[in-house]
């Protein structure tokens, strides 16, 4: 199977440090407006955590990353980076880059079943 969203990164890293992920969405995913990424926590559901709007560059964070994680372009068309700096033991958690085709990307940012395309997901781990 193809997969048209890819993603770089991730690793493991003590509390406090910092850690980069890349996304990259294939050419033939069309209409990329919206790129951003969610993560999965041990026993926690599926949760959004930033997405970029790619017509406007607004961001959107949820509260537990806010001013810790930065989301930014890359230099090649749809890509996108995530910086995540003062890390926390409970941001360990699967990764995922969500891309969706939606002209807009507010008000269901955080939504995960409106997203189109999925990476199949990179760990973090944070320890203490």
């Amino acid at each position: 199977q193809v997969q048209l969203v890819v993603e770089s990164g991730g690793g493991s890293v003590q509390s406090g440090g910092s850690l980069r992920l890349s996304c990259v969405a294939d050419a033939y995913v069309l209409s990329v407006n919206c790129m951003g990424w969610f993560r999965s926590r041990p026993g926690k559901e599926r949760e959004g955590i930033v997405t970029l709007s790619i017509r406007d560059d607004y961001t959107y964070f949820d509260k537990s990353v806010k001013g810790r994680f930065t989301i930014s372009r890359g230099n090649a068309k749809n890509t996108i980076q995530l910086e995540m700096n003062s890390l926390k033991p409970e941001d360990t958690a699967m990764y995922y880059c969500a891309v969706r085709s939606a002209v807009s990307c507010y008000p269901q940012w955080g939504v995960e079943n409106v997203y189109d395309y999925w990476s199949q997901g990179t760990q973090v781990t944070v320890s203490s």
